[in-house]
C-alpha cells in the first residue's frame, strides 16, 4: 500500500489545518488508517486512528480539537485540526495497516507559531 499525504503548513496558535492522506495499491476492506506525529527529540506518537469499521481513537492531547474521518470507498483519511497549539508542531505521518503489512507515508510538517 502506498500513501500520499497532503496538507500541513504554518499556522498561528488557535488556527486550523487539515491533513489528507490517500491510499493506493492492494487495499483490504478491513484496515486501520490514521495519523502519527514526531516532534524534534521526541518519539513518534499516535494522534488519531480510525478503523474501516468506524471506530476511532485519539491521543488525550488532541481530544476535542482534532477530528479524524475516513472515506472507505476512496481509501482516504483526513485529520481536521482546530485550536492548534505550539505543542502540536511536529512532522505528521499517515499510516495504513492490516493483517498483511504496515505502511507509512512521507511526513508533512505542521508548524504552529505562538
Amino acid at each position: 500500500v502506498q500513501l500520499q499525504a497532503s496538507g500541513g503548513g504554518l499556522v498561528q496558535a488557535g488556527g486550523s489545518l487539515r491533513l489528507s492522506c490517500a491510499a493506493s495499491g492492494s487495499i483490504l476492506s478491513a484496515n486501520v488508517m490514521g495519523w502519527y506525529r514526531q516532534a524534534p527529540g521526541n518519539q513518534r506518537e499516535l494522534v488519531a486512528v480510525a478503523t474501516s469499521g468506524g471506530s476511532t481513537n485519539y491521543a488525550d492531547s488532541v481530544k476535542g480539537r482534532f477530528t479524524i474521518s475516513r472515506d472507505n470507498a476512496k481509501h482516504t483519511v483526513s485529520l481536521q485540526m482546530n485550536s492548534l497549539k505550539p505543542e502540536d508542531t511536529a512532522v505528521y505521518y499517515c499510516r495504513h495497516y492490516d493483517y498483511r503489512e504496515d505502511s507509512w507515508g512521507k511526513g508533512t510538517q505542521v508548524t504552529v507559531s505562538s
